[in-house]
């Protein structure tokens, strides 16, 4: 069986051999130029027809994928390939192939190279290509590998090379201890006593080849007990900024040592961690650090008789490093994003950790945010790759001023945690309790924190704690690792996670939650993001899979209430509240309602309970494109749930739907005297209407990022600009795409009539913060017909000299429609959008609504809209200031002018919109008066100064 498994292994080899090699069948050497030949024949791309690009790089001085061409998934920076005829591709590297990958020097031995389509949705596996005809081979021990030995013990080493003589030069730490000259090596190093990293130079006239490997000696763990107050990850002395103590949890592994910049990465046995006796916690405390430098440190976690096909060694960052480096993320992390971030070190593999002793605390100014009611909240739910062209925070902190005109309430922002990649989504978390750095630094998210609560903004943070992939060190300290690669699955003694799913939903691998090991990383986490960012809620995500009971293709079971998932998540909940009483806590469950109460109800009577997410992009959909089928939006509330109170986060759109606007116009009703399918125009009319009948429903309500201007980019679309549709898009195809960002550069604020759909959420969101009856009783009833949308939203204990009845109508058709308000009384009513009186004297009496339109009735004003003028006038603020060439004014307004200091009338100018350039530049420098007339025909006045 053995002899036919290892013919098997080479039968796919040659085939992998096959599929790339060079031109002319003799291997280059690095300073020539040369030609590489790709047969896409039985390879993923055998049936693709497209555009084929290289994602390619270099193994340099051993070292693979080094100088790789461009970034991972951007084929505008990738090289592609020239058909040659039938299945053959060619790619020339020239003038050299040192000059075509930028090597300036080192020994460069092969070329790595993975072929992908244009989408990425196929590719090959990795290939590589031989360059030069001398090659030099380690045969024993393993290239990079690491021998575990007990002290005193001896390793044999061996090598060889082609071309003749070459000369072998052994190094140990940086010590050179033996010397040889031939085509073949051997020798024994004895009595080994500390750890060692071993280095092999080969050498053949001007080329050298560098085989490392490396020796780790058993220390003997020291059993010791753990200090008092000392948790998992790193703990800062706080009154000695010499010292930290580092605490890993690791049952059923042997020893630990900590390797890092502070020992030159070659621990010795006092670094080998200590074990406390109760707990079985490995710990080590740091002494001898500089307050204020940042160290580089990983975890040598050793099983001295792991179970079959998992590793003896793993090599890991701490699983709660605050900050992590990583070499396959920070070379494409820009500099303006992440100024002065730490050089990943040489000779490292694996994410490393970053402690830091003495860190300047930073200077909050909100220190104690009072959160906006649960029953008022209107969430934003912000990628901030997506947001801005930078693709980082301080793009959001840019952007205050549009939160603060909009009026939310709260942001959510898509998970930040440090995740695979840099370009996505989130959720492949690999260290939950660590910042991702392609956003920004730890400071910058603090800044945007604190601009928030200083506007009256929470900020709730997306976390996944379903699941995690293959650079977690958690998967990857107890993994099956057969072919020994450093990547794996989760084995049976993983303490962590699940060896398969328990339930139907999952991705990547599965956390088991009834774990203790698993509660205490998770509420470690959690602990840290309220401690140390003051972050307001958690919206957790994919809660289904957080149950023991399931099998990964059973969907009944997932779906039905499940009582181990229910006490889990309420253990969550409490422990969130120790921490924060008045903590948001929300689940992205999209379950049953029967266990979906469990959450909701939960603690309600404390002014708790859990905010349960509730997806109707189905139903406001279907409306959207003007069709009634499907179009019952009546558990937009919390009532239709069974929830004591509200609740109920609805919503019509988010991040993992596609857009209505998209929908709307790519396949809206074509009929009718208002069709939506084709005309852009009429599909964003439509979007207020869903705004008036989801956002004023009572309870928690959320918008996905540009929900408020009519985004009608597809989820779908492609970092080039095609969209796939949700049939055939595949896992890991568009639907994570960066999105494009026309809504800054085509300034919608100003172009109707997306304008006009951010003006009327403006109000919406006003009336459900600021009018009480928005946090009364409701009833969703439509008339006669879902695409005849009555609400009805009341609150009897308001006197009648307030606003406490409103009747919300819409017409989701694509003609006009006569609509019966159902009044529940005769006489004055308002539409709160224009304050414009409607005499009613039968409450029967039927409304004509145009298509799309929606008409919003109380029996009083809105209180909150009756000032808003003034408010308005209030707002509008006029930047830079100073400035030099122009300024800009946040709010539309009818007239501006502009005086001297002495009263002099300088320029002048009608209907400003808001963000349009005003041009100072034949102004001299100095302070000028800029007088303001709003549409209101409110006078204002702002001080400018030219530069």
């Amino acid at each position: 069986m053995k002899k036919i498994y290892s013919l098997l292994l080479l039968l796919f080899y040659c085939s992998l051999t096959a599929q790339v090699s060079w031109q002319g069948g003799t291997t280059p050497e690095a300073n020539q130029t040369a030609t590489i030949l790709f047969d896409k024949t039985g390879t993923g791309l055998a049936s693709y027809s497209g555009t084929i690009y290289a994602h390619t790089g270099v193994t340099l001085n051993g070292t693979p994928w080094q100088n790789v061409i461009g970034s991972w998934g951007n084929n505008t920076t990738q090289p592609a390939l020239t058909l040659v005829s039938g299945n053959i591709y060619k790619l020339d590297l020239t003038p050299t192939i040192l000059n075509y990958y930028g090597v300036s020097s080192g020994t460069v031995s092969k070329i790595n190279i993975v072929f992908r389509s244009n989408t990425g949705a196929q590719q090959t596996t990795d290939l590589e290509l031989n360059v030069g005809a001398y090659q030099a081979t380690l045969t024993a021990p393993n290239e990079n590998s690491t021998t575990l030995l007990n002290s005193g013990q001896n390793l044999s080493i061996a090598a060889n090379n082609t071309n003749g003589n070459a000369n072998y030069n052994l190094f140990a730490n940086g010590v050179s201890i033996h010397t040889y000259t031939g085509t073949s090596y051997s020798y024994t190093d004895s009595n080994i006593t500390a750890n060692k990293s071993y280095d092999l130079q080969i050498t053949q006239g001007a080329t050298t080849y560098s085989k490392k490997f490396s020796v780790i000696i058993n220390p003997g763990t020291i059993s010791q007990a753990l200090p008092a107050g000392m948790e998992i990850g790193i703990n800062y002395n706080t009154s000695d900024a010499t010292k930290a103590t580092l605490v890993l949890e690791a049952p059923g592994k042997d020893f630990v040592y900590v390797a890092g910049t502070f020992n030159n990465w070659q621990p010795s046995s006092s670094y080998a961690m200590k074990k406390d006796p109760t707990s079985g916690k490995f710990w080590l405390e740091l002494t001898g650090l500089t307050s204020g430098t940042e160290y580089l440190y990983q975890y040598w976690v050793v099983d001295t008789t792991p179970i079959a096909n998992s590793p003896t060694i793993v090599k890991t960052a701490d699983p709660c490093s605050t900050l992590v480096l990583s070499s396959f993320d920070d070379p494409y992390i820009p500099a303006t994003s992440y100024p002065g971030l730490m050089p990943y070190p040489n000779g490292q593999d694996r994410e490393v950790t970053v402690l830091q002793t003495g860190q300047t605390a930073y200077p909050w100014v909100v220190t104690n945010f009072t959160k906006p009611s649960k029953d008022k909240l209107v969430v934003y739910e912000l990628l901030v790759r997506d947001f801005d062209s930078d693709k980082n925070y301080q793009d959001v902190i840019d952007k205050i001023d549009y939160f603060k005109n909009l009026g939310i309430n709260a942001i959510e922002l898509m998970p930040v945690m440090e995740f695979e990649g840099n370009e996505s989504w989130g959720y492949n978390t690999a260290f939950h309790m660590a910042l991702d750095k392609f956003y920004g630094n730890k400071n910058k998210l603090k800044e945007l924190i604190d601009l928030c609560h200083q506007n009256g903004i929470a900020v709730i943070l997306d976390i996944a704690f379903n699941h995690a992939f293959g650079r977690n060190p958690m998967v990857r300290m107890w993994m099956n690792d057969p072919d020994g690669d450093g990547w794996g699955s989760p084995s049976t003694e993983n303490p962590y996670f699940n060896t398969v799913a328990k339930h139907s939903y999952s991705v990547g691998e599965d956390f088991n939650h009834s774990s203790n090991y698993t509660k205490d990383y998770v509420k470690r986490t959690v602990k840290h993001w309220i401690t140390e960012f003051k972050i307001d809620g958690f919206r957790w995500d994919l809660t289904k899979g957080f149950t023991q009971n399931c099998t990964a293709g059973d969907d009944a079971c997932t779906n039905a209430y499940q009582a181990d998932r229910v006490a889990v998540l309420k253990e969550y909940a409490d422990y969130t509240w120790s921490l924060d009483n008045d903590h948001y806590v929300i689940f992205e469950h999209l379950g049953t309602d029967s266990e979906e109460q469990q959450w909701a109800n939960y603690r309600i009577a404390e002014g708790k309970g859990i905010m349960m997410w509730g997806e109707l992009y189905e139903p406001y959909k279907q409306l959207a494109l003007g069709f009634s089928t499907n179009g019952d939006i009546t558990r937009m509330g919390h009532v239709s749930r069974g929830f004591t109170g509200k609740r109920l986060m609805g919503y019509p759109e988010s991040h993992d739907k596609d857009r209505l606007m998209y929908q709307a116009y790519t396949y809206g009703n074509s009929a009718g005297t208002a069709p939506v399918g084709g005309n852009l125009n009429n599909a964003l009319n439509r979007m207020p209407a869903v705004g008036a009948t989801s956002i004023l429903i009572p309870g928690p309500k959320m918008i996905w990022h540009f929900q408020e201007l009519g985004m009608d980019d597809s989820i779908f679309t492609c970092n080039n600009g095609t969209v796939n549709s949700d049939v055939d898009a595949i896992a890991g195809d568009c639907k994570l795409d960066t999105k494009p960002q026309p809504q800054w550069v085509e300034n919608w604020l100003t172009t109707a009539p997306r304008s006009t759909i951010y003006s009327d959420y403006v109000k919406f969101i006003k009336m459900k913060k600021n009018d009480p009856v928005f946090n009364g009783d409701y009833t969703i009833s439509p008339n006669g017909s879902n695409i005849r949308q009555r609400i009805y939203i009341y609150d009897n204990s308001l006197p009648s000299t307030q606003l406490k009845n409103v009747v919300i109508l819409a017409n989701y058709s694509v003609a006009a429609q006569n609509i019966t308000p159902d009044f529940p009384y005769t006489g004055t009513w308002y539409n709160l959008m224009t304050n414009a009186p409607l005499t009613v004297t039968s409450t029967t009496a039927q409304i004509t609504l145009n298509p799309g339109e929606y008409r919003i009735y109380g029996n009083q004003v809105s209180a909150a809209l009756a000032n808003e003028a003034f408010e308005f006038a209030s707002q509008i603020e006029l930047y830079p200031n100073p400035a030099q060439t122009s300024f800009v004014l946040t709010n539309d307004v009818k007239k501006l002018d502009i005086y001297s200091i002495t009263g002099q009338l300088i320029k002048s100018a009608n209907k400003i919109n808001a963000l349009e350039n005003i041009n100072i530049s034949d102004l001299s420098k100095g302070v000028y008066l800029v007088k303001i007339e709003t549409n209101e025909s409110i006078s204002i006045s702002k001080k400018l100064i030219k530069e």
